[in-house]
């Protein structure tokens, strides 16, 4: 899964003295962000399901580290969302539901897979949740974090299992 950082994501965190990084393996060239995906499940009828990835984004400032990893785009719920793994200063905070995730627009079902059985989805938009902008707003001592702010658009590409 790419996503490419929205101009908003980047400003705001440049204007709060907050440097991003990350988590390994994933990577970021040219304002990309580069996460593995290393399981899960999807049902092509219905697009409910988990994609489960690794690696993840770190955030910097004076004394404060915040790692954000271990990303699980999850459908299965009322809303899709990507959750993750949090980890303020060493210390674990828990599994988060972090971005919104929205599916683009024109997307039907069923899901299809391309001829080398991989699943690809463009242009899927993640914005941040509410409960991931207050615990980012009371971490940094910040009012900045605002639910729905761009995060940026993925393209998912995971190749499957399937055998017909």
């Amino acid at each position: 899964t790419s996503v490419k950082l929205s101009g908003t994501l980047t400003s705001a965190l440049e204007s709060l003295g907050v440097t991003p990084g990350t988590v390994a393996p994933t990577r970021i060239y040219n304002g990309i962000a580069s996460f593995p995906i290393t399981g899960g499940a999807i049902d092509l009828d219905t697009a409910r399901g988990n994609i489960v990835h690794s690696g993840g984004l770190t955030l910097r400032t004076g004394n404060i580290g915040v790692w954000l990893q271990s990303f699980i785009i999850d459908t299965t719920g009322t809303k899709p969302v990507l959750t993750g793994l949090v980890v303020v200063n060493g210390k674990l905070i828990g599994r988060v539901p972090l971005f919104n995730v929205v599916l683009p627009a024109g997307l039907t079902l069923p899901l299809k897979l391309d001829d080398g059985n991989v699943l690809k989805l463009n242009s899927v938009g993640l914005t941040l949740t509410p409960t991931a902008a207050s615990a980012l707003n009371q971490i940094f001592s910040v009012s900045a974090f605002v639910s729905g702010l761009d995060i940026g658009t993925a393209n998912v590409y995971a190749l499957t299992g399937f055998r017909y």
